[in-house]
């Protein structure tokens, strides 16, 4: 289906359906922007924000274990587009998931398969897919990569979301230099951004304490209330998406 758009922002966002990635949408959804949401469930309060916003939405329901196929349909789906009609083109790699907190010898194989295809596989073929479609397009383009402090620290228990999220920054090192060869190269960067008061954090700080020696940790950040809520950390993380050196680091942190 082609669709006709004067001089919009597209943005393509995975994990929109909750917590940072539903905040990041909904302050998205402005006049003169394009939103392309890829998650497991569509959110109907974003299709009425869309609505009163003037903004443009479309939500997909894929499941990004699946990251070959959804690449595949998002490169179709963007070679359709009239390019006249976009200013500027995002990629946000916003989706992950972590699986049971344990030891690595106590994880389960397809949990492991499950959280490095969602947190690692699935961006690199999203963003494959991206660039390749939009390479003839003469306007900005970006890939932003939503990491995790845990892809520089390693932690017990958390073997599979660390490796995403290490793999994630260090893949992303590698496409800057990619890009960097191209006269309209993608700016790219793999983000960091803080501790979110997230469903995430709420698995981390109930896990059992013999799985996860870390567990006090992440209990004592949510009971000092150090932790971000989600839309505070979406203005953040899009806020340096909006800057004009984004991607001179290819890895970074919004604490930085």
């Amino acid at each position: 289906m082609m669709v006709f758009m004067t001089h919009q922002h597209l943005t393509i966002l995975t994990g929109a359906s909750r917590g940072m990635g539903l905040a990041m949408a909904e302050q998205l959804l402005q006049p003169g922007h394009t939103l392309l949401c890829i998650s497991r469930h569509a959110n109907p309060s974003l299709a009425a924000r869309a609505q009163a916003q003037g903004a443009t939405l479309i939500q997909w329901t894929e499941d990004l274990a699946q990251g070959a196929a959804v690449s595949r349909q998002l490169e179709a789906w963007l070679l359709e587009q009239d390019t006249a009609g976009f200013a500027s083109a995002t990629l946000i790699n916003n989706a992950g998931v972590i699986p049971r907190i344990a030891p690595l010898s106590q994880s389960d194989p397809d949990d492991l398969a499950q959280a490095l295809r969602v947190g690692l596989e699935a961006p690199m073929q999203l963003s494959a897919a991206f660039l390749r479609a939009t390479d003839s397009w003469r306007v900005t383009r970006k890939v932003l990569n939503i990491s995790s402090g845990l892809g520089r620290r390693a932690m017990a228990s958390q073997a599979a979301y660390c490796a995403a999220k290490a793999g994630m920054d260090h893949f992303t090192r590698c496409l800057a230099l990619d890009e960097a060869l191209k006269p309209n190269g993608a700016k790219v960067c793999a983000l960091a951004p803080g501790v979110i008061d997230t469903d995430m954090q709420v698995q981390l700080r109930s896990a059992e304490d013999a799985l996860f020696p870390d567990r006090q940790g992440f209990a004592g950040l949510h009971q000092g209330g150090q932790l971000s809520s989600p839309a505070d950390a979406a203005r953040k993380v899009l806020s340096v998406l909006a800057r004009a050196d984004f991607g001179q680091h290819p890895v970074a942190d919004v604490r930085d």
